[in-house]
């Protein structure tokens, strides 16, 4: 008997174990993804001297879904109404509106405005958490955090622009970060199929590709075949596609595998930030001190956000 007792308790201490490395591989796995993704702009900025936003996009996605093909080539069948359904809005959400309606909304507002308005999401995602999937309150520690966060992401964003608003740029990225709260909560029902991460976010690849070929005459889709004979518009397609759309887009989805909806997309306040060092770094470009007051307010807000999870579990 005390044999059986300790085999058992030995089991629970493995599966805790198990479960807490899960955990951390997470959060590692969605801080991969925010600092690609917060580094993106350089390469959409070289970009845009010889390619469309939806240029950009079409093909970023198109090559992503390739190299998924390419890693994981088994088709992956029909598998009904019920869960097809889910792949279709995720792909609709995630791909191709969320990504035209943030491309829209910079042609009509700043870009720090789309940056701070898209940086809502988090709180977007937790509320149809709580609303579709019946996930947890949001608890007072959270909303701390946001707060914070976007205060923090404020000061980052408007230290030298200052406030400008646009009615139809501002709604636009507004609907953004509700698309992408949506996007959210259908890959936390997806993660409950027990499919491969690569190969859920193939599908849902497939679907937002879909979706977009019908808007992109409207959107003036013609590129110039000249354009991809720059060795550096090559190399900037690659990362956009290969880092940032294929490998991305699985880790992000993981991420939520392991962590959940709201407490991956909690990462997002990162974005900011990382764009802003990144800009420091990379193009010389230079931080107030409000801005960096903003940055330790962001992670701050984060950090917040973050220990609201863990105390739930």
């Amino acid at each position: 008997v005390e044999d059986e007792q300790g085999q058992e308790k030995e089991k629970v201490v493995n599966l805790a174990y198990r479960a807490k490395n899960e955990t951390v591989v997470g959060h590692i796995a969605a801080l991969f993804t925010i600092l690609v993704w917060g580094t993106t702009f350089v390469s959409t900025k070289v970009l845009l001297q010889d390619f469309t936003p939806i240029e950009i996009l079409f093909v970023r996605f198109v090559m992503g879904l390739v190299a998924l093909f390419i890693i994981a080539p088994k088709v992956l069948g029909w598998m009904g109404w019920r869960h097809e359904r889910l792949f279709m809005l995720a792909g609709l959400f995630g791909v191709t509106l969320y990504y035209l309606l943030e491309n829209i909304a910079l042609t009509e507002t700043l870009a720090t405005n789309v940056g701070v308005i898209v940086s809502v999401s988090p709180f977007f995602t937790a509320l149809l958490e709580r609303i579709v999937n019946k996930g947890n309150k949001l608890s007072i520690q959270f909303i701390i955090g946001f707060v914070v966060a976007m205060i923090g992401i404020g000061f980052i964003s408007f230290s030298e622009t200052g406030l400008h608003f646009s009615f139809s740029g501002d709604t636009l990225a507004l609907l953004a970060a509700g698309v992408w709260a949506c996007y959210s909560v259908c890959m936390t029902r997806i993660a409950l199929l027990g499919l491969s991460t690569i190969k859920a976010t193939r599908r849902v690849f497939e679907y937002g590709i879909l979706f977009m070929i019908p808007v992109l005459p409207l959107l003036g889709f013609a590129p110039e075949v000249s354009a991809f004979c720059n060795p550096i518009n090559v190399g900037n397609l690659v990362f956009l596609g290969l880092g940032a759309s294929a490998a991305c887009f699985v880790t992000w989805n993981f991420s939520v595998k392991r962590l959940g909806a709201v407490s991956t997309s909690v990462y997002v306040y990162l974005i900011p930030v990382i764009t802003a060092v990144a800009s420091w770094l990379i193009l010389s470009e230079q931080l107030t001190p409000l801005a960096w007051f903003g940055v330790a307010l962001t992670l701050i807000g984060l950090g917040v956000s973050q220990f609201s999870f863990a105390r739930t579990k």
